[in-house]
């Protein structure tokens, strides 16, 4: 407990009177100074006891010591001791209604108790409250660190709460609640979200006090170096003490080496994952599962969906998405394969999991987009099919500008959305201008006649009714598409390319 006025009255040995404040005697003191200054505020702090024997004071002028004590009381002083038997016999009766007046603790100090009495019981006292605080700073490290390593964060959070009397919560770098204590203090951790955001903008270490005096949470950030791996939230009802403090910062080195060992281990873990993702693409799904354990074997007991993502600009990163999918998976206790692949990220993930939905929703930073091709729900059989996918619907991602695609999809539109990429459009320009250059010489129409007999799939009088002439002259005009191209129209896959060319060009028009 620190020392109050309280414990200097009732020091046997300093024989002190109380002449007025009463009920203030249990205000803290921070320390003893003798001033016979007759303004001695701009030496004090805040929370001194001030001994005087009034030598330079004009003691007995009611005005003079009504404004001396206001001046005190503003400057924080918690008490004024007076020696009699100096200057006084006794305490003028000027200052004692000026301190009555105030509600100013005064205390007599009687002839034989000199100051430096006084000023050695209150140095002797925070001596002994100090080494009470780091007494208990050392137990509570001890109890922290056995809760950590036997039992995990969850466990610590509960001890830190109790030792501080208030609330502990824990933030992973994504800026979400994993663990708090007790378990009402979740709802109030979650209400935090914008300031651990903001703490996590600031180069680790970095400390922040929110909310009111009366509901005080200091946040700290966990992570050796400048990127912020997590956050603690410590909610109390008046500002830390010495004990709670040291209790809080061994909390906040216990967290941040359980965030290090962590990223040790998931380095360790994506490199094995790589090594199943590896076998998964090579076909090989039964050494797959061997090699994955109960790390990953769980994911490929159930359909999972293969997600391929990349940054939009040359010189993005996809390491805001790897956070907030092993965060997602962590939260909701599910395994996730995420792999580094050439500035890439190549995710394996539960269908209609967490992780999944994490990538779906995920909103990057500006300036640092990315684009995500998801694959079809599949097995470990089928994902090199599903690699493929993910990799289609990433281009076509790419393509439309867009920050997600699905395989599916893909699968269920149209085909001629694609026809617009310009690969597609200088193939079917190079393929139809020998015609277009034949119909700018007047000498025919080849390009809408060739449009025509295809879309009637070969019909010769169906196609020759559309074009509004006769059948032979329509059989004479697809003789010189043959010749003019140098190919058969008898092979299906020509007819093909042509109509894909025609439907390509169209669509190109239609859009200019």
């Amino acid at each position: 407990m620190p020392l109050t006025l309280a414990s200097l009255v009732h020091h046997s040995a300093l024989k002190l009177t109380v002449r007025s404040g009463e009920g203030r005697l249990d205000i803290p003191v921070r320390w003893a100074h003798v001033s016979e200054l007759a303004d001695p505020v701009p030496y004090m702090e805040g929370g001194e006891l001030l001994l005087t024997t009034a030598m330079t004071l004009d003691a007995e002028n009611p005005e003079a010591m009504s404004r001396y004590v206001r001046r005190l009381q503003r400057a924080g002083v918690v008490g004024l001791g007076f020696a009699i038997g100096v200057n006084y016999d006794e305490i003028p009766e000027a200052l004692v209604t000026a301190a009555q007046e105030a509600d100013l603790p005064l205390l007599e100090v009687p002839r034989p108790t000199p100051f430096l009495a006084i000023s050695k019981a209150v140095s002797a006292a925070m001596a002994a409250d100090q080494y009470r605080a780091v007494t208990a700073g050392f137990e509570a490290q001890r109890e922290l660190t056995k809760a950590a390593l036997a039992e995990g964060p969850a466990a610590l959070l509960a001890r830190l709460a109790s030792h501080v009397d208030g609330w502990a919560a824990l933030y992973d770098a994504s800026g979400a609640v994993v663990a708090a204590a007790p378990e009402w203090a979740t709802r109030r951790a979650a209400r935090l979200t914008a300031d651990v955001e903001r703490l996590r903008e600031r180069p680790a270490p970095a400390s922040a006090v929110v909310g009111s005096p009366d509901d005080r949470v200091e946040l700290q950030s966990l992570g050796t170096g400048r990127r912020v791996r997590g956050a603690l939230a410590v909610g109390t009802g008046a500002p830390l003490g010495t004990a709670e403090r040291y209790a809080v910062h061994s909390a906040v080195a216990l967290l941040t080496l359980t965030t290090e060992r962590s990223r040790s281990l998931q380095a360790a873990e994506q490199r094995l994952g790589a090594a199943v993702l590896r076998l998964l693409l090579a076909g090989q799904p039964d050494h797959a599962r061997a090699v994955s354990g109960d790390l990953y074997g769980g994911l490929l007991d159930a359909p999972f969906r293969l997600l391929i993502a990349g940054p939009l600009a040359e010189h993005g990163d996809v390491a805001g998405l790897t956070e907030a999918v092993e965060s997602a998976a962590s939260r909701a206790g599910e395994a996730v394969l995420a792999v580094p692949e050439n500035g890439r990220l190549v995710i394996l993930a539960a269908d209609g999991g967490a992780a999944v939905g994490a990538c779906t929703a995920y909103e990057p930073e500006v300036g640092n987009e990315i684009v995500i091709g998801l694959s079809a729900p599949t097995g470990p059989s089928a994902a090199a099919a599903a690699y493929k996918q993910a990799e289609q619907a990433l281009s076509v991602a790419r393509r439309r500008g867009r920050s997600l695609v699905e395989h599916d999809e893909m699968a269920a539109g149209s085909v001629l959305p694609l026809l617009a990429d310009d690969a597609v459009r200088a193939f079917a320009d190079g393929m139809l201008r020998a015609l277009r250059e034949h119909d700018a010489t007047g000498r025919g129409d080849l390009v809408a006649s060739l449009r025509a007999w295809l879309s009637r799939h070969g019909q010769w009088d169906a196609a020759a009714a559309d074009l509004g002439v006769h059948r032979h002259t329509l059989r004479y005009r697809m003789r010189r598409v043959e010749e003019i191209l140098g190919r058969s129209l008898d092979d299906p896959d020509v007819r093909m390319e042509l109509w894909l060319a025609l439907k390509a060009t169209s669509t190109a028009e239609e859009e200019s």
